[in-house]
Formats: structure tokens, C-alpha cells, sequence
């Protein structure tokens, strides 16, 4: 199970269990706490986005600097031109 795969299915879970609390809350007239389990459900989602984007911010700048060494390392091992 790769990373992206478990972080969704975990956030799927977190969402749901606070949305079925939202909503049995507000069967039994606990409107308060039905509107902070279905804010916190948002902040889930929230959060959750903003973790992909960090991690996607993360690859990009991982994949930069293997070319960054690659060009590097080419550098490094072509052989010195010689000045006449």
C-alpha cells in the first residue's frame, strides 16, 4: 500500500466517523456538537489538501535536485578541455 493510498483511506475514515457523528448528534437535538464534528470533518479535508500539496511540492523539488547532481556529476567526469 503506497503512502498516498493510506493517508486517503485514513482521511476517508476520519471524515466519515465525523460526519455519522455529525449527524447523530443532530438527531438528538445536539446541534453544537453536530456543527463541531462537521467543522472538524472540514479541517480534515483541509488539512488533508494541503499535506498532498506539501508532498507534491516535495517531489518536484526531490526530482530538481537529482538533476541538479546529475549535471553535476556529468561535470565531474568529462574531461578537462585543453587550452591552446
Amino acid at each position: 500500500m503506497s503512502t498516498a493510498t493510506f493517508t486517503r483511506a485514513v482521511t476517508v475514515c476520519a471524515v466519515g466517523f465525523l460526519a455519522l457523528d455529525a449527524v447523530l448528534f443532530a438527531l438528538v437535538s445536539r446541534f453544537l456538537w453536530s456543527g463541531v464534528c462537521a467543522a472538524a470533518a472540514m479541517l480534515v479535508v483541509v488539512g488533508w489538501r494541503r499535506y498532498r500539496r506539501a508532498m507534491a511540492e516535495l517531489a518536484d523539488a526531490r526530482k530538481e535536485l537529482t538533476r541538479e547532481v546529475e549535471s553535476i556529476r556529468e561535470l565531474l567526469h568529462t574531461p578537462p578541455r585543453r587550452q591552446n
